[in-house]
């Protein structure tokens, strides 16, 4: 994989914790921010395919074996007995 270097902006105290915990995980700074940033793309581009095929579905709406005709009446559903 291609790989490119970015600078990063990040507030002292934050970047201090981040080695902190890149170095209790034995993995660089580097590999710790990219396995973040690849979980938080997976997890938006997971759920935007997620809700895109819903939202598909929804939209069809579904066969519930009246071909599209109510055979009984809102009273008689909501009848007590």
């Amino acid at each position: 994989m291609e790989r490119q270097n970015v600078t990063l902006s990040l507030p002292k105290a934050l970047l201090k914790k981040a080695k902190t915990l890149a170095v209790m995980k034995d993995r660089s700074l580097s590999d710790l921010l990219r396995e973040t940033l690849e979980e938080k793309v997976k997890e938006e581009t997971g759920y935007q395919r997620a809700k895109d095929r819903q939202t598909a579905l929804m939209e069809k709406g579904f066969d519930l074996g009246t071909k599209g005709k109510i055979t009984v009446l809102r009273e008689e559903l909501h009848e007590r007995r």
